[in-house]
């Protein structure tokens, strides 16, 4: 397991990356291979996923002041909420767990037990993923820069009031969650970067988006908890049954204190993540992703 210095770095890495629209997934395995780590271990994949949990927490008590006026004063908003929710749930499942079940027979051909996650460390994957999710955030931001300025008299666009049931419209969470699921096999392709990018191709106003977004990881958190613990309890069968040693405790314990360090360093992203949204910078995310993506590749050919 990695030290409690390599820890504090991956929460920060984590933290700060997983609420900006950059792929922290893409940072953090970077940075495990900087320091010698396997992204693809269960170990590890389970640490990222619980640093996933704290920056979930930390949406929760950013968030909740909103997500509490915008989407449960009234029963109507509240239904209103659940139904999109669940809706934009259901097609993140669709779309993504068919892509991650032909990847896993297509690209382990012959491999009974391959699993996505085994393809996290790939950098000549995440790269590719990066620069696409730089494409979709640069064209969602120009767009909506220059609506901003060019609809001065839209009152939606420079809303700062959250009204009760104001939320994306149906269509918009569909094309969200739908999206969101495209983001689950490929590390690189922003989650947040890509549902808020398509929340406001697809006509929402910035603040909606970027709440129904960050609501619909929280629901998304738990059930990537629940396949790395389950794929860790597996990993530890096995070495059991080889008669090798999995430090199952020193797993736990170092994600759980990656979740703690990364809901501290979440919070100071999302306050820089709105107000970048706030003055209309979202499109300077995309640009970020393009560069980003070229030095992962050239970290790839330098034999990371």
């Amino acid at each position: 397991m990695p030290s409690l210095v390599k820890i504090l770095i991956l929460a920060v890495v984590q933290g700060l990356a997983e609420l900006l629209p950059v792929s922290s997934s893409a940072h953090v395995v970077v940075a495990e291979k900087l320091m010698g780590l396997d992204p693809s271990s269960p170990q590890m994949t389970l640490v990222l996923v619980m640093l996933h949990t704290g920056t979930m927490f930390a949406v929760i008590f950013y968030f909740w002041s909103q997500w509490k006026q915008a989407y449960f004063t009234t029963a109507h908003a509240m239904k209103r909420f659940l139904v999109r929710a669940a809706w934009a749930t259901v097609l993140t499942g669709v779309v993504g767990y068919p892509i991650i079940a032909i990847i896993e027979r297509t690209a382990f051909k012959g491999h009974s037990k391959g699993e996505i996650e085994m393809l996290f460390s790939r950098l000549d994957l995440i790269a590719p993923a990066l620069l696409a999710a730089g494409v979709l955030i640069l064209i969602a931001g120009l767009r909506e820069r220059g609506e901003a300025k060019s609809a001065t008299a839209r009152p939606e666009y420079e809303r700062s009031i959250v009204l009760s049931g104001d939320n994306v419209t149906f269509a918009q969470a569909g094309w969200m969650g739908a999206i969101q699921g495209l983001c689950l096999p490929f590390r690189g392709f922003s989650r947040s970067g890509a549902t808020i990018s398509t929340g406001l191709l697809a006509g929402a106003n910035r603040q909606r988006a970027e709440r129904f977004s960050f609501a619909l990881a929280v629901i998304l958190t738990p059930l990537a908890i629940a396949r790395e613990a389950e794929r860790l309890l597996k990993a530890k069968h096995v070495a059991d049954l080889a008669g090798q040693s999995l430090d199952l405790h020193g797993s736990v314990v170092a994600a759980l204190l990656g979740m703690v360090l990364s809901f501290f360093a979440g919070l100071a992203a999302l306050r820089w993540l709105s107000s970048w949204l706030e003055h209309g910078r979202w499109y300077m995310f995309g640009v970020y992703c393009l560069v980003a993506g070229c030095v992962v590749f050239y970290l790839y050919h330098l034999g990371y």
